[in-house]
């Protein structure tokens, strides 16, 4: 988590004076939110870059840190955050460090704590339902075929490369894909 308390903003809590403004959307996240507690905003690959996958509602809902992933198919990522967020309904803390043994298929997922300087890039939707920051985020990261994450040395470039490094601040992480946005 964070070292600052969440104090929820978001747009069930708080009535900005804009609800009638909202677009579908917003409404289908808010209803999700509302209705299973959280929603994952999923942004397939295409010609700028890989796909990812965020949620939105766990912080407000259950008071812990919103989860992103990056690099697998959306559909694949929506099946791993949501079974995060389950982890997170029953009570489990999802903190920066921690890893979770076989969420989906298998595979041994980590957790790290993202920079705030890359929200506005890959998090609009869950800063436009919360409306303050910071928000509590963690990157959910997925090891290779052998185990190892993508920042582990013995991980191939195509790994490597295959998600960002959102604990370091966007001007330390290394030029690629993943910063071409900035």
């Amino acid at each position: 988590m964070t070292d600052v308390p969440f104090h929820c903003r978001c747009v069930l809590c708080h009535d900005y004076g804009d609800r009638d403004e909202a677009d579908r959307i917003d409404r289908t996240v808010i209803e999700h939110v509302q209705r299973h507690g959280w929603h994952v905003v999923m942004v397939p690959e295409d010609e700028i870059g890989p796909g990812f996958a965020y949620t939105i509602g766990l912080a407000h809902t259950y008071g812990g840190p919103e989860l992103a992933m990056f690099g697998l198919d959306v559909h694949a990522m929506h099946r791993m955050l949501n079974a995060l967020g389950d982890t997170c309904a029953a009570g489990e803390v999802l903190a920066d460090g921690r890893h979770h043994p076989d969420v989906v298929g298998g595979r041994r997922l980590a957790l790290r704590q993202v920079d705030r300087g890359w929200y506005r890039t890959y998090l609009g939707r869950a800063i436009g339902f919360y409306r303050k920051t910071p928000l509590p985020v963690l990157q959910v990261a997925w090891p290779d075929e052998e185990g190892r994450f993508h920042w582990d040395e013995q991980a191939d470039e195509r790994h490597r490369d295959s998600q960002p490094q959102l604990w370091l601040p966007p001007g330390d992480h290394p030029v690629g894909v993943w910063t071409s946005e900035l």
